[in-house]
């Protein structure tokens, strides 16, 4: 929602900045290794149990992830190539910080809680093959309740409120199902569209 709903507010105001950055010499594979770099740190802290300053490299990773495709686009370097990395690099960093909480859990709560932050890695993991495949097939998958701009959104509110943490995850996992199952029948709905007709003789 947030990215459908925002992103040319966001691209208005990172253009610029993405103007100055090149002119910095600064490269849009770069920014992505920067982020990729602080997602390590968030990673390590969070599972430290040092949630909050987790949550301050978190937002650092945000920065890199915004400001690389307004980069890309200023130097005239965007291609399929620099989109692979990107994205590629979404879903390290996704990894990255579900993994940290997982740890977390294992050392503070134990038990079996922490597969929980697994199991949303595994459906976000989901949600994007489904766009991946798709967009593959020549079909629209974007869109959802909960799509990745949202889930770092919530889990920043978890990693900010502490008591909050595993209620929060349990919101997420109940959402990102929810956006798995509505990309897989908005595709649905468009492959049923292209679907020879069984009546017709060819």
């Amino acid at each position: 929602m947030f990215d459908g709903n925002f992103r040319n507010g966001v691209d208005r105001f990172v253009r610029p900045v993405g103007r100055i950055l090149v002119r910095l010499g600064v490269s849009a594979n770069f920014l992505t290794c920067v982020g990729l770099a602080m997602s390590v740190a968030a990673c390590v802290l969070i599972g430290r149990g040092q949630l909050q300053l987790g949550l301050a490299f978190l937002i650092l990773t945000a920065v890199p992830d915004l400001l690389d495709g307004a980069v890309a686009v200023a130097a005239g370097t965007s291609s399929k190539r620099g989109a692979f990395f990107d994205s590629t690099a979404d879903r390290v960093t996704d990894g990255l910080l579900l993994c940290g909480i997982a740890w977390h859990l294992a050392e503070s709560e134990g038990g079996t809680i922490m597969l929980l932050p697994m199991a949303v890695l595994g459906v976000s993991s989901l949600i994007s093959y489904e766009r991946a495949k798709a967009e593959l097939l020549g079909y629209d998958a974007k869109g959802g309740l909960m799509e990745r701009a949202e889930r770092m959104v919530v889990l920043g509110f978890g990693l900010c409120f502490q008591v909050l943490l595993v209620p929060v995850l349990w919101v997420m996992l109940a959402l990102t199902s929810l956006t798995a199952v509505q990309r897989f029948f908005k595709v649905w709905r468009q492959a049923t569209v292209d679907m020879p007709d069984a009546n017709s003789k060819s």
